[in-house]
């Protein structure tokens, strides 16, 4: 006899059926609400540049600045720890120092810029209408010669002004201007192109934006939905409105289905608060504290969250001129300390974004990117090893809870791990190789990136109510 038959219940099948059936369009509307992580590919940062300096070589320029400020100011791997604070007092240290410069250094030679967007907001300016005109044409055509002449970055996109009263005018037209001439010109959209509205204070804000977009679609030739767009939550009214909730949920409607990412904007969001300038910066408390509504808010949804910028560049102090003398010791030194301290203080705005769960930042200067890449590289390798242990203990035993060191772990940490292994392959901190090997999951496994499915395919599909 089983034990199904020998244990004793209270409640029959018909009396439990009925509740069951209540919870199923409850259940349903959760899943189609929260589906998760879509397994696509998410930049690590947006180089945002202003449209009127975007030229179709602008991305491998900035790869060759990028190859030339780390050459020039790291030339060899203790030189980079030393100015970002990366600790090489053991054997262990020196190794993750090493293999962060090297893997920097064959990114930014391979692909220095992951995403970059066109700026005609901020950094941008208000310009006469026949200025700003001309300069959306000009971006549209630079964005399709790139992409013709293989120049483009994997994820590509504009930022147009915002929706507000004064400007939303200038902001739909210079929106249809380029629109309009980049599918005259490349027959189509780049397959990652996403737009980015600035400063939504309100959700009527993205339901007009998208109704704009409903309506360029069809004049396009375009899919239903081809165009797609983040958020920039940089105003106080999206995080707590008049009454007292937050009006990010209700953006994902607004948008129908549009809607990719919410970028957070570090300074106008500390502005709007009074914190003075002096004190604007990504790690203020104030600026936590909108990031976490921002969490909780978007959790689950698909929606990615991008952290904001580190406004201190990373340029020398002293430059020689053309026909000038040669810079002094002394001058070269303070040359490399300013460079190095602003390349502290990014390395560790990007660390603390990391390690919030903010896995996207702005990038303003090329010089930027070595610190943005080694930030990441250094995240994802530390303690990799032991991430990688907890992943194979838990699925060789299945559904089974486990306890690798002190950490115990459950089917959602398994979904997490999964993930941060995908992130670490993408951005080129891993490689696909490197990381089966840790894992012990196989290549499709790891590709498919489902933890469900991978233990399924360990149980025989016994694990799916289970999880």
């Amino acid at each position: 006899m089983s034990i199904h038959r020998m244990t004793q219940t209270s409640l029959a099948p018909e009396e439990i059926a009925p509740i069951v059936a209540r919870l199923r369009p409850v259940n349903a509307r959760l899943a189609e609400r929260y589906p998760g992580e879509s397994g696509a590919r998410q930049p690590v940062h947006v180089v945002y540049g202003g449209a009127q300096l975007f030229a179709p070589d602008t991305v491998p320029k900035l790869g060759q600045l990028a190859r030339r400020a780390i050459e020039e100011y790291a030339p060899d791997a203790r030189s980079l720890a030393e100015a970002v604070g990366m600790p090489m007092s053991d054997e262990r240290g020196r190794r993750l120092a090493q293999t962060v410069y090297e893997r920097v250094r064959d990114k930014l030679q391979r692909e220095p810029v992951e995403d970059f967007r066109i700026d005609y907001e901020d950094g941008y300016g208000v310009r006469p209408d026949a200025e700003e005109d001309g300069h959306a044409e000009s971006g549209a055509k630079a964005v399709a010669r790139a992409q013709r002449e293989a120049m483009l970055s994997a994820f590509i996109g504009i930022r147009v002004k915002p929706m507000t009263a004064e400007l939303h005018a200038r902001s739909l037209r210079t929106l249809d201007i380029f629109l309009t001439t980049l599918v005259r010109e490349a027959g189509g959209l780049p397959e990652q192109f996403f737009l980015t509205l600035p400063k939504v204070s309100a959700a009527d804000q993205v339901t007009a934006f998208a109704d704009v977009l409903d309506r360029l679609e069809p004049k396009l030739a375009l899919a239903p939905g081809a165009l797609r767009f983040e958020v920039m939550v940089e105003t106080p009214q999206l995080i707590v409105d008049e009454s007292g909730r937050s009006v990010l949920p209700s953006l994902i409607d607004a948008a129908r289905g549009r809607l990719t990412a919410a970028h957070f904007g570090t300074y106008d969001y500390t502005a709007s608060l009074n914190v003075t300038a002096a004190y604007q910066r990504m790690r203020h408390i104030t600026c936590d504290f909108a990031k976490s509504v921002m969490q909780v808010a978007l959790a689950g949804t698909g929606v990615w969250l991008s952290d904001g910028s580190t406004t201190v560049m990373p340029v020398p102090i002293h430059r020689r001129s053309a026909d000038g003398p040669p810079l002094s010791a002394a001058q070269v030194a303070e040359n490399r300390a300013s460079v190095h301290n602003a390349w502290r203080m990014h390395y560790d705005d990007v660390r603390h974004s990391l390690e919030s769960g903010f896995y996207q930042g702005w990038d303003l200067h090329p010089a930027q990117l070595v610190t943005r890449y080694a930030a990441v590289y250094a995240f994802f390798l530390t303690g990799i090893e032991q991430q990688g242990a907890r992943l194979k203990n838990f699925v060789e035993r299945a559904a089974q809870a486990t306890l690798v060191g002190d950490v115990f772990d459950d089917a959602a940490t398994g979904q997490g791990l999964l993930n941060f292994f995908f992130r670490a392959i993408n951005c080129g901190a891993i490689t696909e190789g490197e990381a089966v090997a840790m894992t012990g999951v196989t290549l499709d496994e790891l590709r498919g990136r489902s933890f469900v499915r991978i233990l399924q395919n360990r149980r025989g599909g016994a694990v799916a109510a289970a999880v």
